[in-house]
């Protein structure tokens, strides 16, 4: 038997028999472009947040002051304590270039906001961003993925790229304004529904712990 891994001096194996003795390089993990939030995160992730708000050409100031208070640091860690990829934070040379905020909607799983930082905004971040939401997301827990936008946004070009479709136009919805839901069918396969973002007494506790030690 010529198996290399039971010959100690190789110098007795051929020339080819010694280029197959040599372990190939491991390939390098290709690295994610997203990881999940961690109460860390939060302040940056809220302060990124308001800005995206604010500076959003395509929503009424009516609308994004109630935005701006709804989704508060207090929703943002219950989110991170009810499942830290509720916040997916983008990322680029090591550093967080953005996120998307998804809450759980008994059964559906709803976008809230994705945001690429101006300072690093590229096409093929939100393209990344969104696929790897999509891919984590497809996992068995919800029947599909629900977005609000607005007709103009660029944003529907990356929806329907995904294969996000059109289903209702919502005229004088929120505030008056017209709204476009946009959703992607999963696949549930898993027996049961999730409770929103009610965690009940042990959850909030967990919740606190991970603030407090910011984890």
């Amino acid at each position: 038997m010529t198996d290399a891994s039971v010959i100690s001096d190789t110098s007795v194996l051929s020339n080819h028999e010694q280029t197959a003795a040599v372990p190939k390089p491991v390939a390098k993990a290709k690295k994610s472009p997203v990881r999940a939030a961690t109460m860390a995160d939060i302040d940056l992730i809220h302060a990124r947040l308001m800005e995206a708000i604010e500076t959003s050409p395509h929503y009424s100031e009516r609308f994004k002051a109630f935005e701006k208070e709804r989704m508060g640091k207090r929703y943002l860690r219950t989110l991170v304590a009810v499942d830290p990829y509720h916040i997916l934070i983008v990322v680029a040379d090591n550093k967080p270039a953005g996120f998307m905020i998804t809450s759980p909607q008994y059964g559906a799983l709803w976008l809230h906001w994705s945001y690429i930082f101006p300072e690093m905004r590229r096409a093929s971040l939100a393209m990344a961003g969104l696929r790897a939401l999509i891919a984590h997301w497809d996992n068995g827990q919800y029947h599909k993925i629900s977005t609000y936008t607005k007709d103009g946004n660029p944003a529907v070009a990356l929806l329907k790229r995904f294969k996000f479709a059109l289903t209702a136009n919502l005229e004088n919805h929120i505030f008056g304004e017209d709204y476009l839901l946009y959703e992607l069918p999963l696949t549930k396969t898993i027996e049961g529904y999730d409770r929103g973002t009610g965690m009940g007494r042990l959850g909030r506790l967990k919740a606190r712990l991970r603030a407090m030690f910011n984890i």
